[in-house]
């Protein structure tokens, strides 16, 4: 199975290890310092920090999406000057239920990076165990010898091409990780158009979570996922969000479940939205 989780305390055993890279991706998408703020103020310790908007994304074009994928050889670029090699064990952590670090997660993948793991629990998870916290900035610095990871994809993408062929030719289900009311189209608090791709279903990612703010067992994520896609083959299930980040929460926790091979679309809705001659669907 695909790597996915790891523990506050497993991680905890680890710190020491030469073969670790632990990123702090906290992020706020009203608040695009808070991140940094919160790294600066206390982090796991070695962890280095890794911005959303200015490291993780291309720039905007206005038609791409409000996070669109920077070139993979940018991010490889980005990763070979923090020490990453294909032998490194990338741990990514944030403190919004693991979907800033599951955008991750799944960027590592793109990249093909096998051997990463997102923090079960997060921050809160980590400071609730009572491990150690840590103030030292950790900036990027290779090391000797370090690559930047360099293999085919883990994981497969589709754009806003193939998602508007698939409305006259279904091919695949489309899988808004957004919440219900901007899935419905009765808000819009993030993009200038409220609804959502016609024909996707809809689980917001925050159903991945039990009360503790970690993944609940994959047994219950594999029953929730079948009582919403059927006997869908996982590998025909396109997830699709805001802008292709809580996508990827969703995208993990059918990995979690056993359910793997289901794909993305990184443009997600802000991207769709921004072209008036694609449909858009509103209501359940």
């Amino acid at each position: 199975m695909t790597m996915t989780l790891i523990s506050a305390a497993d991680l905890a055993e680890r710190l020491q290890s030469p073969g670790v890279r632990i990123f702090d991706v906290r992020h706020d998408l009203a608040d695009h310092a808070a991140g940094r703020r919160a790294y600066e103020q206390g982090h796991i310790p070695g962890a280095r920090y890794l911005d959303h908007e200015t490291e993780l994304a291309a720039p905007r074009t206005g038609s791409n999406g409000r996070h669109p994928l920077p070139a993979r050889a940018d991010l490889a670029a980005l990763m070979a000057g923090h020490g990453v090699h294909p032998d490194s064990l990338v741990v990514a952590y944030d403190a919004s239920g693991g979907m800033f670090a599951a955008h991750l997660w799944w960027m590592l993948r793109w990249l093909g990076h096998e051997r990463v793991v997102v923090l079960d629990g997060g921050w809160q998870g980590w400071l609730a165990a009572g491990h150690p916290v840590d103030t030292v900035t950790v900036a990027a610095e290779p090391l000797a010898g370090a690559a930047a990871p360099a293999a085919p994809s883990l994981v497969d993408t589709v754009d806003a091409d193939a998602v508007l062929a698939n409305l006259s030719r279904p091919a695949f289900t489309v899988l808004d990780a957004r919440a219900a009311n901007r899935y419905r189209g009765e808000v819009e608090p993030m993009d200038p158009v409220a609804g959502h791709i016609p024909g996707a279903l809809n689980r917001p990612n925050g159903e991945n979570l039990q009360a503790d703010g970690r993944f609940k067992p994959a047994a219950q994520l594999r029953a929730e996922f079948a009582g919403l896609l059927g006997e869908r083959d996982p590998r025909t299930v396109v997830h699709q969000c805001g802008s292709g980040i809580t996508a990827c929460h969703n995208l993990l926790a059918m990995e979690i479940a056993g359910l793997e091979g289901s794909r993305l679309y990184p443009g997600s809705w802000s991207e769709w939205c921004s072209d008036p001659a694609r449909p858009v669907a509103r209501g359940a």
